[in-house]
């Protein structure tokens, strides 16, 4: 009969402690950072944001919601907040019909330069926003702009206006650099979505005599539109944020705040004119459209993987 060896027994329970204690350590330098770079600003914000806190004054007071209420008697900041809506009603809808459009032709097409127009297209979203509004910034130069060379030489002289300069166009520049940016980065998660649609269902449309357009607006658009919803609040956050930088570069918000954006003018009462207090209440308020679209863009997700 063999003999038993005496194992030692292992402690019930013991296979999970180094797991745990593991991914704790490995969790703990990002929840610092977090905590650092994120909760802490964020909570401090949000408690200046109820005091007159401003350059000049050693004492504040503790104004409780007044800058959250004359925000709203603020002719700046409604300014600023109606330029916002405008580019958040124009900008993503073009995007994604763009990015739509053109996923759609090259998830379709059997072109061998399929790869070179993914790459080309995606470009701009590598591309610094600064140098992206460089960029546009000379292709709006009222003088050696592209735009305005083109309009001369088709005879449109008498149309040409100084874009950026001009409160009736600055603000759409923006809009355009935007587009021009973003375009590519939502068509690369279109593309990914429609790969996923069976070959097969637009084989027997063509056999119907489907058309390409006729495929794209019944089928495609149908199968991926929760990936579509996604993008579409992707796009209107991409905006909120990224407008900032493109306003700065290209208008510095002018001509007479015409194209002036909510974290442009938090910028420039915080940092410009010193007015902390209500400078941080914008900050918050912008903060809380876009904890509202994340939560829109979370609901849809979980409707995707349902």
């Amino acid at each position: 009969m063999a003999e038993k060896t005496n194992r030692p027994a292992r402690k019930k329970g013991g296979l999970h402690r180094l797991p745990i204690g593991f991914i704790c350590i490995c969790v703990l330098p990002t929840l610092l950072l977090t905590i650092t770079f994120t909760i802490i600003p964020t909570a401090r914000a949000l408690w200046m944001s109820l005091w007159d806190s401003t350059a000049l004054s050693l004492n504040p007071d503790f104004v409780w919601v007044e800058n959250y209420v004359y925000m709203f008697r603020d002719e700046y900041f409604l300014q600023a907040l109606a330029n916002t809506a405008k580019l958040l009603a124009v900008v993503p809808i073009i995007t994604i019909i763009f990015a739509l459009v053109l996923a759609f032709m090259l998830s379709q097409t059997k072109l061998r330069e399929r790869g070179l127009y993914r790459t080309v297209l995606y470009f701009p979203n590598l591309v610094s926003m600064t140098v992206v509004g460089i960029i546009w910034s000379f292709v709006f130069h009222p003088t050696m702009g592209i735009l305005t060379s083109l309009m001369k030489k088709m005879g449109m002289s008498a149309y040409v206006l100084s874009w950026l300069g001009d409160s009736r166009t600055a603000l759409w520049c923006v809009a355009v650099a935007l587009i021009w940016q973003a375009t590519g980065y939502y068509m690369i998660m279109h593309i990914a979505a429609m790969d996923g649609i069976s070959a097969e269902i637009y084989e027997a449309a063509t056999l119907d005599g489907a058309t390409g357009f006729r495929k794209f607006i019944s089928i495609t658009v149908p199968l991926i539109k929760n990936i579509v919803g996604i993008t579409f609040i992707l796009a209107m956050s991409g905006t909120l944020v990224l407008s900032f930088t493109l306003s700065n570069v290209m208008t510095g918000g002018g001509p007479n705040g015409a194209s002036t954006v909510l974290l442009g003018y938090m910028y420039n009462q915080s940092f410009v004119n010193g007015n902390f207090g209500y400078g941080m209440a914008i900050a918050v308020f912008s903060l809380a459209i876009s904890i509202g679209l994340s939560v829109i863009s979370r609901k849809l997700s979980a409707a995707e993987e349902a």
